[in-house]
């Protein structure tokens, strides 16, 4: 392998790490959208832990809307929350 073999080799696999890399700090949420959270985590703990104890996230989020067992004040705390922002392609 000669050494402009060497050096293509190395930006290519240098240029597929920085594109594998998330942005830095990760994706932001608005301070309304913090709030609507910070919101619903409230009104939602007791079906939390009865209902998805253990689950964060997305999976926490799937577990909760899955349920027909969901108190009323965790729906409406819910149902105020923002649609997730899908980063731009």
């Amino acid at each position: 392998m000669n050494i402009k073999q060497l050096f293509f080799v190395a930006a290519l696999m240098s240029a597929g790490a920085a594109v594998a890399q998330p942005p830095p700090g990760g994706p932001q949420q608005s301070p309304e959208a913090q709030a609507a959270r910070a919101a619903m985590m409230k009104s939602c703990a007791a079906d939390i832990k009865s209902l998805c104890d253990g689950k964060e996230g997305r999976e926490l989020m799937m577990c909760l809307r899955g349920s027909d067992k969901v108190s009323a004040d965790c729906k409406g705390a819910m149902s105020k929350m923002p649609a997730p922002q899908r980063p731009p392609q």
